[in-house]
């Protein structure tokens, strides 16, 4: 049913009920406009249902089309497009053998990098354990609770060369640590 031609303004709908009404009155030529892009039946419902989805999350998108029959089945079409590129890309992608998979790299980390993050962990909590008490109060208001140089003197009540001195050896030491197991 074109705008023009409906008894009841279009206008006066509010959008979802727009959107509810020219679904219904089109359904049959937009799911033909579909089906002649090549798709079978089941899957131009399917589209037709997407595009009804896509549009009640902004139904307003119909208000002033000069003819929403033909927008939904641009529309309906282009959703169409995209279904078949998708289908396309994904059966190149799954379409080799399980020894083709094997061999493709994996893009996360490696199996044995959480155990060695566990290890370099461990080390680093061995090393900070190896700190003069001093230095390890100041490395771990420094590091942990991310108090500034400054902070951290006025807290500990040493001077500001002091803090930079105790942060310098600290990390000179657990770098020293870590380097060992490399």
């Amino acid at each position: 049913m074109s705008r023009s031609s409906s008894p009841l303004a279009w206008d006066v709908l509010d959008a979802n009920d727009l959107l509810n009404r020219a679904m219904e009155d089109h359904y049959a030529d937009i799911t033909r406009a579909v089906r002649r892009k090549g798709h079978p039946l089941s899957t131009a419902r399917d589209v037709v249902h997407d595009l009804y989805i896509k549009l009640a999350a902004q139904p307003d998108v119909l208000r002033n089309k000069r003819s929403i029959k033909a927008f939904l089945c641009r529309s309906a079409i282009n959703l169409g497009i995209d279904r078949q590129r998708r289908e396309n890309r994904e059966a190149r992608l799954f379409s080799g053998t399980e020894k083709e998979a094997m061999a493709v790299a994996s893009l996360g980390p490696a199996p044995d990098l959480a155990l060695e993050i566990e290890a370099r962990v461990a080390i680093l909590r061995e090393a900070i354990a190896e700190l003069p008490e001093r230095r390890r109060v100041v490395f771990i208001l420094h590091r942990l609770h991310h108090l500034s140089p400054d902070e951290i003197a006025l807290k500990l009540k040493i001077s500001r060369n002091m803090v930079d001195r105790h942060l310098r050896r600290a990390f000179a030491h657990c770098l020293d640590r870590l380097l060992w197991i490399d």
